[in-house]
């Protein structure tokens, strides 16, 4: 059952659990207690059932409730991964139950046959031995949170239409009349009103004093105290119990009921089959609302006793109780939130507790069913009232202040046509417009994390300064956006019209490049705007260049014959990057930007070349291999190196033993220049990662610099400053264009 109200904390369980009688007593106490709130609860829910055709069999219903109590309540107490765990009938499942079983009635009154006991037994239990096999399929799976995936206001319109259905089967409890709009006027008569005044009542004194007191003892007591009132006002008013009953205030004295398998010859062969089709929606309603409220009965006990279930292992022993609970007679049963908090606060310290409640359930079954003529119906139908009103309050008004309008109509507008049109329509049509809100929210979302160009958001390459000049002066001609989220027709649509004005705002561009890597997925619609890209792409005379690309976007994009020889697809952005740097510098470098002499570069960068000259006596000239290890992670900074020609990479060592790269470095760029300033030891490996052409000046060499030529040294100094502020600058740049 769903509650509202949360209780105070329980008390932690022992790490040695106690033993001996004072122990088992406790645990008995605590079942006991759990039991009087368990009770009223079947009796409510067997009363919810077995009203108008069948309310002459109610003694059948109330067995058969606490049978579904017992068989239920056993298996979780023995298997739950919850020592504490109390299992039985719910609330909302018995909803649905009530639905159909008045959607079958219905059905077979216009046949003209059969014996509806019998066929509410046989399609009960069926839906009761469905469910379980659902439940130990999605325990097994290990598939039963997919739940959590239904969208939002489908769940909670089925769950307020719950309630509100809840609220008027408490009506037909208390008035032996189904409400309708068009027979509402027939409630004004004084007897009726006044019973649905006396379980309005009672309902709101359960309501007040449970937002009073979160004790979970609050809501057994009252249930207790209201019996009482009722019984001791009879004599006060001069009423016997026989006259109450006469007058519709409490049952009829119910003759005893011998429970019978449901498995019978005879049953199954005066069921109409034909009538089952007509109950698909509410056997998949049942399944649906049982995997739910257990999945959120569970969350809701973990959070209440700070412990933590299993719910796979859950959903499968409570899958088996249900089929074994089939089996015998009885139907859909769930872990119950406010009775496992319940027996958890009373002092359960083992699973004695939660079998306690389990066999007094069974002890019901054999009571004598006269008692029912002395249960007030007002008090039930009050208990009811005030569960089905938690479930509208919480989903059809709480939900307002919580959810966007357009969540929160469609809603209401789901549990409009449950109540209206029942499960089955309702459901369906609600999935539909929880998928159509889902679409429009989604398509709101941009699907452009962040857009940038190549003049402030460049690969991890460093380059020298002609190359950098250059990008700077023509990077804007690459053009990137880095996507997210679930690519659709509406999202995908989205980027097609940035895409348009962009290319209307820069004309010139040469690479367009799209960054897959926080992308979830693709379908096929999205293609179809990516279709109109490519073409817009052509006509302004830009490739297109797909980084990241997960190899099931890969297949559905080449499937629709998007990626051909003019589309370039790169295994990571950096990479795609670093490929339309090469053709933009590629296509503007000035002649002799690949020839010059290692003096010539020293003379540019230090802005002398009587200094630049000076410094090439110090340095070292080194020819490296493809794969050579310059400088190792860890060892001593005893040098710099000026990359003439050639790459090489920095990369840094991983606990795990694998080596993360961090940027590369082209020729005329600098590596290791803080080390020789800091001379700490080396935070990276420096590795050549082509054949490489550098020149090394050591700690030595610059500790001469320093004594014996003052102006290289700060020459050198400030070259070393402006390499770093450049960095910094690049940088800053990039942490702009993430913060977009």
């Amino acid at each position: 059952m769903l509650m509202r109200a949360q209780p105070s904390p329980p008390p932690e369980r022992p790490e040695h659990m106690p033993k001996g009688i004072g122990a088992a007593l406790t645990d008995v106490f605590a079942g006991a207690v759990c039991s009087i709130l368990s009770i009223a609860y079947c009796l409510s829910y067997a009363a919810l059932i077995f009203t108008g055709p069948l309310a002459h069999s109610l003694s059948y219903g109330v067995a058969m409730t606490f049978l579904s109590a017992a068989v239920a309540g056993a298996v979780v107490a023995l298997r739950s991964s919850l020592f504490f765990a109390v299992a039985g009938p719910d609330s909302s499942i018995s909803v649905i139950i009530a639905a159909m079983v008045a959607t079958l009635g219905r059905r077979m009154a216009a046949d003209g046959h059969g014996d509806l006991l019998e066929a509410t037994l046989v399609v009960t239990a069926l839906a009761t031995a469905a469910t379980g096999i659902v439940l130990c399929v999605l325990g097994i799976t290990r598939a039963g949170r997919a739940i959590r995936f239904v969208p939002f206001p489908v769940l909670g319109g089925f769950l307020g239409a719950t309630g509100w259905l809840m609220i008027t089967g408490a009506v037909q409890v208390v008035t032996d009349r189904a409400p309708a709009i068009v027979t509402i006027g027939s409630y004004a008569n004084l007897g009726d009103a006044s019973k649905i005044a006396a379980a309005l009542v009672v309902a709101a004194a359960l309501y007040f004093m449970t937002l009073r007191s979160k004790s979970p003892f609050v809501l057994p007591g009252l249930l207790l105290a209201a019996f009482a009132a009722a019984h001791v006002a009879l004599p006060i008013i001069g009423t016997s119990p026989a006259t109450a009953q006469a007058a519709g205030w409490m049952f009829t004295p119910q003759p005893a009921a011998a429970l019978a398998l449901p498995w019978k010859t005879n049953a199954f062969s005066g069921l109409s089959w034909n009538l089952l089709p007509t109950l698909s929606g509410d056997l998949l309603a049942i399944v649906f609302v049982t995997v739910s409220t257990l999945l959120f009965n569970t969350t809701g006990i973990e959070i209440a006793t700070k412990s933590e279930a299993n719910i796979d292992h859950d959903l499968k022993v409570m899958g088996f109780a249900n089929i074994l609970s089939a089996a015998l007679g009885g139907y859909v049963s769930s872990t119950s939130w406010s009775r496992s908090v319940l027996i958890r606060t009373a002092g359960a310290n083992t699973r004695l507790a939660a079998l306690t409640v389990a066999a007094i359930s069974a002890a019901m079954i054999v009571l004598d069913p006269s008692f029912l003529g002395y249960v007030p119906k007002y008090v039930l139908g009050g208990l009811l009232i005030f569960l089905g009103w938690g479930l509208v309050y919480q989903w059809l008004i709480q939900s307002a202040r919580q959810l966007p309008r357009l969540e929160y109509l469609s809603l209401v507008a789901i549990a409009l046509l449950i109540i209206n049109w029942g499960f089955v329509a309702g459901v369906l049509i609600g999935i539909i417009i929880g998928c159509a809100t889902f679409a429009l929210s989604a398509s709101r979302v941009n699907a452009i994390k962040f857009s940038f160009d190549s003049a402030e958001y460049r690969s991890s390459l460093d380059r020298g300064p002609r190359e950098q000049a250059v990008l700077r002066d023509h990077g804007r001609q690459i053009q990137g956006a880095a996507l997210q989220s679930y690519l659709f027709f509406g999202s995908a649509n989205r980027v097609y019209q940035n895409v348009k004005a962009l290319l209307a705002q820069q004309p010139d561009c040469r690479f367009l490049i799209f960054d897959f890597r926080r992308v979830t997925g693709i379908d096929s619609s999205a293609t179809q705007s990516f279709a109109q890209i490519k073409q817009a792409a052509s006509n302004a005379g830009a490739k297109i260049v797909l980084a990241d690309l997960a190899a099931e976007m890969e297949r559905l994009f080449r499937a629709a014959k998007f990626i051909s020889d003019d589309v370039v697809v790169a295994p990571d952005l950096d990479r795609a990057l670093e490929t339309c740097e090469e053709k933009i510098i590629e296509l503007y470098r000035a002649p002799d930007g690949d020839s010059r002499s290692f003096r010539t570069w020293l003379a540019e960068a230090l802005g002398d070349p009587d200094l630049g000259d000076r410094l090439a006596e110090h340095c070292r000239h080194l020819e490296i291999k493809a794969g050579d290890v310059i400088a190792r992670q860890g060892e001593p900074a005893a040098s710099m190196h000026f990359i003439l020609e050639g790459r090489v990479g920095i990369t840094v060592d991983r606990p795990d033993g694998r080596t993360t790269r961090l940027r590369s470095l082209g020729r005329h760029t600098t590596v290791g220049e803080m080390g020789l300033l800091s001379r700490q030891p080396r935070s990276a490996t420096i590795q050549a990662e082509t054949a490489s052409v550098l020149y090394e000046l050591d700690a030595q060499a610059f500790e001469r610099i320093k004594r014996e030529d003052t102006p290289l040294s700060q020459a050198l100094l400030a070259y070393v400053l402006t390499v770093m502020a450049e960095r910094l600058n690049f940088a800053n740049g990039v942490i702009g264009v993430l913060q977009r």
